[in-house]
């Protein structure tokens, strides 16, 4: 998103939690800064580092920081579900309020807020996950119409499988913080396991990140963007199906679409 964007003439800061990340991005050219979405003094610092190299004025804040916690919503103890919330939601909303005043005084802005499917329908040993993101869709769309006439736009994407770092770094949270052993959901955690450990593309129609960057175009050039955008074809399916399906229902195809089970 970062490569693509500056391509095409757009002037980005592009953010990392560790330093070798920042670096990185750094050695490819872009202009990088460190942000921790746990860490509040971390926040103010790369909101004041992105006003500097921008001369005081922003566009656009594209809120993409997140990662997964596996686990059935039973085996999560408080903190580990605090600390979902930290990073996908509390620490978004932080970096969102420290830039609204900086547009409501240029009279524009987008914020742009990367989703997912899973702020739309559920599944099954992704509770922390699907509880950051249905928050985060809540407090969105809260903003957006709090926001109407500011010339302030906001917008959510919503993808479905895309083709990044995710599941590994979902695989190392799951170990962390979830005795798997102990759990009565062992056997199905043995089938989640594989799945996170699989090379490549572990789940149907995975798109490339190119697919949320054509969304994102339109939601940065757009007068008139719109306020959800759907990627990949699970997101329309399971948007469609959560319109028109009773809840019980849907909560079996669910089931059987995510592999899960109960027990």
């Amino acid at each position: 998103m970062a490569r693509r964007l500056q391509d095409l003439g757009y002037q980005v800061v592009a953010s990392a939690r560790n330093e070798k990340s920042v670096n990185q991005l750094r050695s490819e050219g872009l202009t990088a800064i460190q942000l921790d979405l746990d860490d509040s003094e971390s926040i103010q610092s790369a909101v004041q580092q992105t006003l500097e190299i921008c001369n005081g004025k922003l566009y656009a804040l594209f809120n993409n920081g997140a990662y997964g916690q596996p686990g059935a919503v039973e085996d999560l103890d408080r903190n580990t579900l605090r600390q979902q919330l930290e990073t996908n939601v509390l620490g978004w909303q932080e970096l969102t309020r420290a830039v609204i005043p900086v547009m409501r005084a240029q009279g524009e802005g987008r914020i742009i807020q990367n989703s997912s499917v899973l702020g739309l329908v559920v599944f099954p040993y992704r509770g922390a996950y699907n509880c950051s993101k249905f928050a985060l869709e809540g407090l969105t769309d809260t903003m957006r119409v709090e926001l109407r006439g500011s010339g302030i736009h906001v917008c959510l994407i919503e993808p479905g499988p895309i083709s990044s770092n995710f599941r590994a770094n979902a695989l190392e949270k799951f170990r962390q913080n979830i005795d798997s052993e102990s759990s009565v959901h062992h056997v199905q955690y043995q089938a989640m396991i594989q799945r996170l450990e699989k090379e490549g593309d572990a789940a149907p129609f995975t798109l490339p990140p190119e697919a949320v960057l054509k969304k994102v175009l339109h939601a940065l050039e757009s007068r008139n963007p719109k306020p959800r955008y759907y990627v990949t074809f699970p997101t329309h399916l399971f948007g469609f199906l959560r319109r028109i399906l009773s809840t019980r229902m849907l909560d079996r195809i669910l089931g059987r679409a995510s592999g899960g089970g109960s027990r």
